[in-house]
């Protein structure tokens, strides 16, 4: 059983490192997955072994808490503004009172110490005591998180001003106005980076506005508006322009352009008329249409897109264990440096800066920028590519992206249209005769050269008959009786499979035909070659260039195709495509294991891109698959990748995205290990020889600013456009 539940209460990546070994210890859990960005846990386990109930009390057990079933939760807005909103209060009466105790140090006023205590009171209950709450449950589960540490921090300082209060200490450890300033800039730091985490998922939430909640349909005749959770497939559904169609559906009437960008990444409105798809979420121009309801609910393609940028934002790259592992050791170290710097200065200067220095080391030290690093990177790159119709299914993608050398195209529906069309006919009986044997023969064919074929015969308005003794040979062609005459239809290989001579006139047009990138179809009648069909199947438009670019980013493209030798050389020629990296003749079926051989072959990483048909084999045999769809079942199934519009173009914009993704993981990591390389040392005392010293109010500033500069570097993806 897969579940995904919400959990507050996470601060650091110490947190979601608790979390994610305590639970994986529990029996019948087999995989976790903490996402502190998204404050979401990601737990596969046995529910003959474990309930929900169980996983939740041990989550709760480690100081956290689990606020539910995480869609049902995480859509609840108004939940998010209230945490918001009691943060923001927090920091407000903070501040208030944090001035006012900072002003008492320099008046003079009679029981200063005893009003100065007062004073403190209310916002250590308001302000600092959530801090204190979840360093004390920390501490209970034998936990070194964050909150551990300031808590640890804020304490000496407050404990400092009782003993002042106490006449136990001089006055020069009154740091009442220290504790209060230390707990309102935590607060603050986490207000803001609450804030700045809800623009990284700012895609996903612009997908979950397009859902509709309404729809007008066709009941009795009569058009009424109810609610989307009672439309059926079936239902005849009105969308008038200006309104966003509600359902996965085929125009029943009407003419109109649809704007579908939000879904597909292309700029310009489709056109769209009776018998056309449409899709939820799109918008309707300007004509009426009338769609009949073919999907609802989660299965549209909307929904399944939403569910698919959710679940790989919350998947994990393996460069994410790197700082996880940093993390691990992080607090510990800290703690020691802590209480050694401490011990210093108590003994070569004074208790004063031993604890102050404590203190800042405390409040320095918070791993959160190393622990966003990653996920806020990967939330805004997978965000942005759903934005440009670039689905990303998996965060390892940009794992590999680093050492990317090979992509390897299907040729068919990937390099080429899919769609071929007759070109030509060479036979010496009537063409309609032909083809009239030829349909009946291909008539049920799914294969794009059969279909061709059929829809020449149609234009011509043949009819067909039914072939008998029919037989499929996978990747060559058919075989069957029509007119009780003996048809073997296919490539030049089953034609000579089958015994079958091919005459010098044929040969040569074989030769001719295949030079001019054309695939040949033979059709023999009684053991005799009667004539040849040639399809053509238009390259696409961006081919060409999208393998210029790839070879200028240091990435070699090779294809597979089932046409013979020659027509494969000469598209790949056209293309841009070594003759060495083309595989021709190959059956659907060989395809993964050419993959597999490439793969071994190279260096590096390999990707293979496909129209997600026939290729699933392939497409999981590559390091990464890449579905070149439009929006089909079929396409989101497959692959790694999915790009839901099928021009080429968006091949490379993927590879960019993927490569520019992986570039800001790294740089948020660099920012974060030299924010706390530099300010650790610093905040130690370390140049306290040149009359510098580290307040614990600034180490407060400074953490929070190493956390929005994390995020705010990871914003900037949002306005990235690797497609030109």
């Amino acid at each position: 059983m897969e579940t995904k539940l919400k959990v507050s209460g996470m601060t650091c990546a110490v947190c979601a490192n608790t979390i994610e070994r305590s639970v994986s210890k529990m029996e019948g859990i087999s995989k976790i997955s903490v996402n502190l960005l998204e404050e979401s846990v990601s737990i596969i386990f046995d529910d003959k072994v474990l309930s929900i109930a169980d996983i939740t009390l041990k989550i709760e057990k480690l100081g956290y808490n689990v606020l539910g079933n995480f869609e049902e939760v995480v859509d609840d807005e108004k939940k998010r503004e209230m945490d918001l909103k009691e943060k923001f209060n927090r920091t407000i009466f903070g501040s208030l009172f944090s001035i006012v105790l900072f002003s008492l140090m320099y008046i003079s006023i009679p029981y200063k110490i005893y009003v100065a205590f007062l004073i403190s009171l209310p916002p250590l209950f308001y302000v600092a005591m959530p801090i204190f709450k979840s360093g004390y449950n920390s501490f209970l589960n034998k936990t070194l998180n964050m909150d551990v540490m300031y808590s640890l921090g804020m304490g000496v300082s407050y404990l400092s001003a009782i003993l002042v209060t106490l006449k136990l200490l001089p006055m020069n450890f009154m740091f009442y106005d220290t504790t209060i300033m230390l707990a309102t800039l935590l607060t603050l730091g986490r207000y803001l980076e609450e804030r700045a985490k809800g623009k990284t998922s700012k895609a996903i939430k612009k997908l979950i506005k397009l859902q509709v909640k309404t729809a007008k349909v066709i009941r009795d005749e009569i058009e009424v508006e109810i609610p989307i959770e009672e439309v059926i497939v079936g239902d005849l559904v009105v969308i008038r322009p200006g309104e966003k169609i509600p359902v996965d559906g085929r125009v029943f009437e009407g003419f109109s352009y649809v704007d579908e960008s939000m879904i597909t990444g292309e700029p310009v409105p489709n056109s769209k008329s009776i018998g056309n798809t449409v899709i939820s979420g799109t918008i309707n121009k300007n004509g009426v249409l009338k769609v009949t309801t073919e999907k609802i609910g989660k299965d549209t393609l909307l929904s399944q897109i939403i569910q698919l940028v959710k679940n790989a934002q919350s998947s994990k790259p393996k460069i994410q264990n790197l700082a996880d592992k940093v993390v691990s050791y992080f607090i510990p170290v800290v703690f020691i440096i802590a209480i050694a710097s401490a011990s210093y200065w108590y003994f070569v200067d004074s208790i004063l800066l031993s604890v102050t220095t404590f203190i800042s080391v405390m409040v320095i030290a918070c791993p959160c920028a190393l622990g966003l690093a990653t996920p806020t990177a990967i939330t805004v790159g997978i965000g942005r590519g759903a934005e440009l119709g670039i689905l990303i299914k998996d965060s390892k993608v940009f794992d590999v992206s680093e050492n990317l050398k090979c992509m390897i195209f299907d040729k068919t529906g990937t390099i080429t249209k899919g769609k071929p069309e007759v070109d030509e006919i060479v036979s010496k009986m009537p063409v309609n005769d032909l083809l009239m044997i030829a349909g009946s023969m291909e008539k049920d064919s799914e294969h794009p050269i059969g279909r061709a074929i059929v829809k020449r015969a149609q234009e011509l308005n043949i009819s067909f008959k039914n072939p008998k003794e029919f037989e499929v040979i996978s990747g060559m062609g058919l075989k069957g009786t029509v007119d009780e005459k003996t048809v073997v239809i296919g490539n030049p290989s089953l034609i000579e499979l089958n015994d079958i001579k091919i005459d010098e006139y044929y040969l040569k047009n074989i030769s001719r035909l295949q030079e001019n990138a054309k695939t040949v179809v033979v059709l023999a009648i009684d053991n005799r070659v009667e004539g040849l069909i040639a399809i053509s199947d238009q390259i696409k438009e961006n081919a060409r260039n999208t393998i210029d670019e790839l070879r200028e980013l240091g990435i070699e493209s090779y294809m597979i195709t089932g046409d013979n030798e020659k027509t494969a050389k000469v598209i790949g020629k056209s293309v841009g495509i070594s003759e060495k990296n083309i595989y021709s003749d190959v059956l659907p079926e060989k395809k993964a294991e050419i993959v597999k051989k490439i793969k071994e072959s190279v260096e590096g990483y390999v990707e293979f891109i496909g129209d997600g048909i026939n290729d699933a084999p392939a497409l999981s045999t590559a390091d990464v698959g890449i579905a070149v769809g439009s929006g089909t079942d079929i396409a989101i199934e497959s692959g790694d990748v999915v790009l839901m519009k099928d021009d080429l173009k968006y091949v490379t914009g993927f590879v960019k995205l993927s490569k520019r993704v992986l570039k800001q993981i790294k740089l948020n990591l660099f920012w974060a290990f030299a924010y706390n390389s530099i300010l650790i040392p610093v905040a130690a005392g370390a140049l306290y020889s040149y009359n510098i010293k580290f307040q614990p109010e600034l180490a407060a500033i400074a953490m929070t600013l190493s956390s929005l500069t994390i995020i705010g570097l990871s914003l900037l993806l949002r306005r990235y456009n690797p497609i030109k």
